[in-house]
């Protein structure tokens, strides 16, 4: 049984949510990137539960590298041309 008391949210807070660009999260609708979405009358929303059921975090990912046997690396780079690099190795 659905629950009821489910938060939906818009294409602003998901992107918010997921940590990206609102056009990013519309990108990725109109290129059918898997993202869980709904189209409830002319607008997207989304099912907080489905979004984490989506998503992994860098450790999650780190850890599906090192099963696999493979290095993974992830750049940060902000504004101020600092750059932090992470990987699993």
């Amino acid at each position: 049984m659905a629950d009821s008391n489910e938060k939906w949210i818009n294409i602003d807070e998901a992107a918010e949510y997921l940590g990206v660009k609102p056009g990013t999260v519309r990108g990725w609708l109109r290129k059918d990137k898997g993202i869980p979405a709904h189209k409830i009358g002319k607008q997207w929303k989304f099912k907080l539960s489905e979004l984490d059921a989506c998503t992994v975090t860098l450790e999650e990912l780190k850890l599906i590298a090192d099963v696999m046997g493979v290095t993974f690396e992830q750049s940060f780079i902000f504004p101020n041309g600092e750059q932090i690099k992470t990987s699993n190795e």
